[in-house]
């Protein structure tokens, strides 16, 4: 079974605008770099000419990564849900019901989540709990120590 990326479309977007960089203006900067570090001489000794070898091999693993990505991109878009429930795409909040503090969060697509930054997929233990919640609910998440965490969704912003 090939793995899937959940990808919004600007950020699907983003990665083909990278790989198009790293496949032409990257890479023949790259080429250069090698070419030049050729012409110091005994390449067995050459620092500059290691060095390029390795960023080449770098960025044609992260062109290899990214064609990956995209070959297996999977589109999450608001209308693959309910309006009135959290959904990839959408800004929501929820109040933390131990601690009291009200929270806003992004659901991305697995490529793009970042939770210091309010970013989650559903890949996340709390972005599975929350899925498909509507506001009103309390949804209890596990954390990574086994311990339970309510949170009740108070805004849906789609």
């Amino acid at each position: 079974m090939k793995q899937e990326f959940k990808l919004t479309q600007e950020n699907l977007d983003k990665l083909k605008d990278e790989l198009e960089y790293l496949k032409t203006v990257r890479m023949q900067e790259v080429a250069e770099q090698i070419k030049e570090a050729r012409s110091f001489g005994d390449l067995s000794e050459n620092a500059e000419y290691d060095e390029a070898k390795n960023e080449q091999g770098k960025v044609a693993s992260r062109i290899a990564e990214l064609e990956t990505i995209i070959a297996n991109a999977v589109i999450i878009s608001e209308d693959m849900y309910a309006k009135d429930e959290v959904s990839p795409g959408c800004r929501f909040k929820v109040l933390d019901l131990e601690f009291d503090e009200e929270e806003e969060y992004h659901f991305v697509g697995s490529q793009e989540a970042d939770p210091m930054d309010g970013k989650i997929s559903d890949e996340s233990p709390f972005g599975k709990a929350v899925l498909g919640h509507k506001v009103g609910d309390i949804v209890d998440v596990v954390a990574p120590n086994e311990t339970t965490v309510q949170f009740k969704i108070t805004e849906i912003i789609k």
